[in-house]
């Protein structure tokens, strides 16, 4: 039975899954830096027929050159990249993980109306409507990127990792920096997911991203959590354009 494999590379981090009979096998995440043998390996060790990439950075140009020999094909997603989705967002701005992770909510939730909360670099707030129409969303600053702008940007604040004490009420500058990106993002998310759920019926919340197990505990509003939201999406687009790939 052939194999699909499935790569979403995003700015820190690259994961990959296999796909036989449109199951997900097996997923792996690897650190950017040391993604391109790491994937290799894996394409060398498990012989997938067919590939699907997503890139939202320049570094994974060179994955696609090695992986071109050594599969029946390879797409290599873009915004003009055909989709069983329809796009309302602009198309040469929108990030092809974004399409995506649509793609994919609206395959495991058909029917619904869908927010996609993915907390990376970036959180993402994707949202494709039950009629299979992606309509966008928002963006705004990740946990590192808040804890980091905050250093740099305000001369005497420290910079501050997410190790250590998370505390609602701060006692000192640390704990205080902490709280408010912290707790913000989960105001933040919270409250997102219940203005969309006040304005659409039928309406569910996936959690997904690099940062969604930190978060996924801190949550009060209704919303399921999958890691591999991208990379079920990745695989039907595949599908969608290989069909051999199915």
């Amino acid at each position: 039975m052939a194999v699909n494999l499935c790569i979403d590379w995003g700015n820190n981090f690259v994961k990959a899954g296999l796909f036989e009979a449109g199951n997900l096998t097996a997923s792996y995440t690897y650190p950017s830096h040391d993604a391109l043998i790491r994937i290799i390996d894996l394409v060398d060790e498990h012989m997938p027929a067919y590939a699907i990439l997503s890139s939202v950075s320049g570094k994974s140009a060179e994955l696609e050159s090695l992986l071109m020999p050594k599969v029946k094909k390879l797409i290599v997603m873009t915004d003009r990249t055909p989709l069983p989705i329809m796009n309302a967002y602009s198309s040469d701005s929108v990030g092809v993980d974004r399409l995506a992770m649509a793609v994919g909510a609206y395959n495991e939730y058909p029917g619904k109306n869908n927010l996609v909360v993915c907390l990376g670099t970036c959180i993402t707030y994707n949202f494709i409507q039950n009629n299979r129409t992606f309509r966008g969303g928002a963006i705004s600053p990740g946990l590192h990127m808040r804890l980091k702008a905050m250093h740099e940007f305000a001369d005497k604040l420290p910079a501050v990792g997410i190790d250590g004490e998370t505390l609602l009420l701060g006692y000192d500058t640390e704990t205080c920096m902490r709280s408010g990106a912290v707790y913000g993002i989960v105001s933040e998310v919270d409250g997102m997911v219940n203005e969309f759920k006040s304005k659409y019926s039928d309406f569910n919340a996936v959690l997904t991203g690099g940062d969604m197990a930190y978060f996924a505990g801190k949550l009060k509003c209704e919303i399921f959590a999958d890691p591999d939201i991208i990379l079920k999406g990745l695989n039907i687009i595949l599908k969608h354009n290989v069909p051999q790939a199915a």
